[in-house]
């Protein structure tokens, strides 16, 4: 399937949601990450903060849990700077304050910065994703280009209210940065 095509079917879906079906399945993704990876050893792991309004995985499940039960990871959350098409990485604690862009994103402000050689796992936000590990997202390219300045050793690891992969998307390209692993709410699959 191409992805154009993909990314509209999984944003028409996904509005379909009712908010009390996206927190039920980000829960259960929730779950299904602390169940899988053994996250005590790990110092640093990036999250996406959701965009309610385009019906995202709820990642505060995760970042709550990480917080009270993980207390020495850091956590890190991504701040997308247009004008570059680039991520900027900063650390959230129970204390930083957010504010909501235009996009509707929650954003840290005045956090201190890290750098992409510090992050051990990265939570991938995806539309859709194939049986060979790529994703769809919403197409700019954030991700696929902060993906490829990561450490060689960093896991990837996408987060998917959909159960099931597309067989292949189609149209990818050389930037394009397979996952190692996405997480739905009753599964893990891994890819390399």
């Amino acid at each position: 399937m191409l992805k154009a095509a993909l990314r509209l079917q999984m944003l028409q879906k996904r509005q379909g949601y009712l908010p009390t079906e996206v927190d039920r399945r980000s829960q259960q993704i929730c779950e299904q990450f602390f169940k899988f990876f053994l996250v005590k050893d790990l110092r640093v792991v990036h999250v996406f903060l959701p965009i309610a309004a385009k019906n995202e995985v709820n990642t505060w499940f995760i970042i709550r849990q990480l917080q009270a039960d993980f207390s020495g990871i850091k956590i890190a959350v991504p701040i997308a700077d247009v004008t570059n098409n680039a991520l900027s990485h900063y650390l959230l604690s129970p204390d930083t304050k957010l504010v909501i862009n235009k996009w509707g994103i929650p954003e840290p402000v005045n956090a201190t910065p890290i750098a992409e050689a510090a992050i051990d796992v990265v939570l991938v936000p995806l539309l859709a994703f194939d049986e060979q590990g790529h994703r769809v997202g919403y197409g700019k390219g954030y991700y696929d280009r902060f993906l490829n300045i990561c450490r060689p050793d960093t896991l990837t690891i996408g987060l998917s209210l959909e159960e099931q992969p597309v067989p292949f998307i189609q149209d990818l390209y050389k930037g394009d940065s397979a996952l190692q692993f996405v997480v739905t709410p009753s599964s893990v699959y891994q890819f390399k």
